[in-house]
Parts: structure tokens; sequence; C-alpha cells
């Protein structure tokens, strides 16, 4: 349970639609709102309309079953953003980086754009550090940008430039439904659109393919770029890959972790930034100081579906060091997932309360009153959660998910995140990747593991090693919602009643 005092207030947990005395009412009878307010995600606006009542019209970019880590906005989200009054996102590096691309790009110059969880703090919220660590057999390795860039929505683009070696390298990312997007690819030279780019502070997973074993020398190169179409060049750098034999003497080999290919938007230095597994440290290494282990052990095939066609002929070797996390995962290191703390979402609602009465004073008293009552909602519902998970016992209290999504959950309610489990999309894991899998289920007496619906298409591997070990697959939400669960209270109390069902608890 969470070390705060538990709240007393007895309330009902429905939620009930304010009629704010004094709308404005069309000839229809509907309400006129005064605000025009656009959310990145539906869960933030569930939380504005709680607030906001009948004085705000809300729209989400992102939908219902969608994914804030990789949706892609359309023409029609960036005209919504566009009649705003207000716009509120997560932060934290939640959204996939071209949707607050497209707010920047398309909201008025004069409209608040307000990443909520970067000042959760300031409104009696808590935000912790993501923790990462998947257990694979080999490398890693995502990319990486370090040092801040001015200006609203601002990128770093990284190109590679140039590869030396026996064989080709193709980058790419495996989106929610197993398809690739292709970053780097060597096979038909290098000519400038061998790029992705991404915000300052930022890191993302993908897929590094080689053909051939041998060893690789891969050349890449920075440049910032600014919403006005501005560039600047910052500093390049050669990185050396080991891939199906020995690394080069004299220096540093990573073999397993977690690394990065990393650019330093400020200093201008290209390096590998790595985590050390006994310290917890974090280390930065010059390109001429180390090399990137590809082992035998990351040999696979290509697959046969015809959109990996880019690999080569189905069957044919290729040595990987996968993505791992399923789906576009841009994120910094903090944990961005806070609201699955209810006491965050509390701060998530002070904090709406106060931008929301910012941009519309005429309205203050109206959102303070909701909010309050909204409140009141949260801290019963904050005590149901502790309750129910409460009864869970205590060597039952693990959690096997398929997205790292559920930190803040744990932390708060005594649980513990076992681990989260995405295996590489399109191809058949190891046989010691799905061994670990099992001995970890084993060996924690896991009795559930859990999917989200939007990513329950793409757990098999997750699902198979259940039913082998015995133990049940149950639903948890994170990022979304769908056509079941539409608001923030449903959300968290399906997912007490169901962790608690399948923990082994009372629901």
């Amino acid at each position: 349970m969470r070390g705060r005092p538990m709240r007393t207030a007895a309330v009902a947990l429905a939620a009930a639609c304010v009629l704010v005395a004094g709308c404005s009412r069309s000839q229809s009878g509907a309400s006129e709102a005064e605000l025009k307010v656009s959310t990145t995600t539906a869960i933030i606006a569930d939380l504005v309309r709680q607030v906001g009542g009948d004085r705000v019209d809300v729209t989400s970019i992102v939908p219902h079953h969608g994914d804030p880590h990789s949706y892609e906005p359309s023409p029609g989200d960036a005209a919504k953003v566009a009649r705003a009054d207000l716009v509120f996102g997560n932060g934290l590096l939640l959204e996939e980086p071209g949707i607050m691309k497209m707010v920047h790009s398309n909201a008025r110059e004069d409209t608040p754009k307000v990443e909520i969880a970067e000042r959760l703090e300031q409104y009696g919220g808590t935000v912790m550090k993501l923790e990462e660590d998947l257990g694979l057999d080999v490398l890693w390795l995502g990319w990486a940008v370090e040092g801040e860039v001015a200006g609203d929505g601002s990128q770093v683009r990284t190109t590679a430039t140039e590869l030396e070696g026996p064989g080709d390298l193709r980058v790419y990312l495996t989106d929610t439904l197993g398809r690739p997007k292709v970053y780097v690819d060597s096979s038909d030279g290098f000519d400038g659109s061998d790029s992705f780019a991404l915000p300052p502070e930022a890191h993302t997973h993908v897929n590094w393919a080689f053909s051939e074993p041998g060893i690789y020398r891969l050349t890449v190169e920075g440049r910032t770029e600014t919403l006005d179409g501005r560039t600047e060049r910052f500093g390049s750098g050669t990185f050396t890959f080991a891939v199906g034999t020995a690394a080069p003497k004299g220096v540093t080999v990573l073999d397993g972790g977690h690394a990065d290919v990393a650019l330093n938007a400020e200093t201008g230095k290209v390096y590998v930034r790595a985590d050390d597994d006994r310290s917890g440290e974090r280390t930065r290494l010059a390109p001429d100081e180390v090399v990137l282990n590809v082992p035998d052990r990351a040999r696979e095939s290509v697959p046969e579906e015809p959109s990996y066609a880019f690999l080569g002929k189905a069957g044919d070797p290729l040595w990987v060091l996968p993505q791992a996390v399923l789906g576009k995962h841009v994120h910094g290191d903090l944990d961005p997932h806070a609201w699955e703390d209810v006491a965050n979402a509390e701060a998530y609602v002070r904090r709406i309360q106060a931008e929301l009465a910012k941009a519309d004073p005429g309205g203050a008293k109206t959102y303070e009153k909701n909010a309050s009552a909204y409140l009141r909602t949260l801290g019963a519902l904050d005590e149901e959660v502790g309750r129910t998970l409460a009864t869970v016992p205590e060597r039952n209290r693990k959690l096997i998910t398929t997205h790292d999504a559920f930190g803040y959950l744990a932390k708060a309610y005594g649980m513990e995140v076992a681990g989260f489990v995405v295996p590489v999309p399109n191809q058949e894991p190891s046989a010691a990747e799905v061994e670990r899998l099992g001995d970890t289920i084993r060996e924690k007496w896991v009795p559930a593991v859990f999917v989200e619906p939007n990513l329950a298409s793409r757990a098999n591997v997750l699902k198979r090693v259940a039913q082998d070990e015995g133990v049940e697959v149950c639903t948890i939400y994170g990022d979304s919602f769908d056509d079941q669960v539409h608001d923030y209270v449903s959300m968290m109390r399906h997912n007490a009643t169901e962790l608690a069902k399948c923990l082994g608890g009372k629901a």
C-alpha cells in the first residue's frame, strides 16, 4: 500500500454531468462552449470534461484504441488543433513526436500548449524514473538525443552517411500492428534520406539487421531542425559493429544490457550511451572506444511476410539486435504514465483547473466547483483501488504485462513489476527467451499475465508461454480506452478489479 494517509471521503464514484449556470444555449438546446480544447489522449480529454463541464468542447487527437506512442495525426486532427483555444498534452515524451510537431505547427500562436506531467509535482503529483530491463540475451541498442534545442517543436535529425562492411544494414521499427518502417537501408546507397528525427532528450527503440557476418563501420551525422525550416549540422561519428565475429582488441565491447547511439545537440558530440548493469550509472563512450557486438546467437532468418522483403529473401540469414518493445516508443528518462497512480490523476485535475481558469476567467468558479467534486470522486477511487489490491496475497503481487506502463500503479499500490514482455515482432523468439519467460513466471509464482486490449493481437508469445505454464491471461488498460471502457474512473476500477481477480485477491 502507498505510504500516504488514507482518505475518509465517502463519495459515490459515478461521475455526474454538471450543468453550468449561465451557459448560453443554441436554439436546438445544446450548450455553446466557452472554450474549444484539444487534448492528445482520450484519458486527458476525459479529465478535462470532468473539470470543464458544459463550458468546454473537448476533442482528443489520439482516438479510443489508439496508441499515443505511435499514432500519426491526420489533417482532421490538425484542423481541430487550429480551432482550439487551449491544447493539453501529457508531456514527458509520452506522445509520438509527430503529434507534438503537428500541435506546434497548427495551433494559433497565442494558444496555450500545456504538457501537464512536465510540472506535475507542483500540483501535488510525483514523477518517477522509467525503468527498462527486458533481460535480452543480446545488446538492446537504440538511438538517443541529448541536449536541448531552442524553439517549440524543434528536433534533431540523425542521418546515416556511410557504411563499410561485408553486407547491408537496415535499421527499422515495427509498429503495434507488425508493420515495419525503414529508416536506414544501405543496400541502395545513402542519399540523405536514411534518417529519422527525435525531439530533444528523447530515446527510441529500433531493430538493427545485418545481412552478413563481419566488421561494420557506420557513420552518422546530426542536424537540428526548427519548425521554420532552419537546419544546422552539429557533429558526426563512426560506430563499429562486430557481427557474428570476434571484436577488435583494445576497446570496450558492449555485448548486452541497454545502450544507445547518441548525439548531443549542445556539445556537438556523438557517442555510445550505455547503462552499467552493476552500478546503474550511465556511461558515455567515444565511437573509437567501443565496439557494439552482434553475436552469432543474434542470428535469425528473414520473415516470410511480404512486408519484410526489404531484408532479403525469406529464410536468408540475418543478424538482429531487436527493438524488443512493440510499436514506436520514443521516450525520455522519466516514466510518462503517471495517471496509473490515482493520486497523480488528482494532480492532473488541479493543473487542468488552473489552466482552464486562466484561459476562461469567467468560468473560474465553475471549474473550481467541478474540480472539487471530481477530486472527491478520485479520492474515493484511490481508496477503493488501494483496498481492492490490498486483498491480493503478497506473494502474488507481481505484474507481467505487454508494455512498461504500470510502474506508477505498482509503486502506489504495493505491487511489483516482474517484467513486460514483447518479443521481436514477426520473428520467433529464441528458445532461450521463451525459456527465460517461463522461468520468470515459475520463479515469481505468477498466477496471471496481463495484456492491454490494443496490444492483444501482438502478444502471441506471452499468451503461449502463459498457457504452457498454466497461468491466466487477463486484461489491463494503460494508454487508451476502448469500446468497453470510456473514462478514467472505469479504467482504474477495471484494472484494480482485474488484478485482484486474476492474482488471487477479492474483486
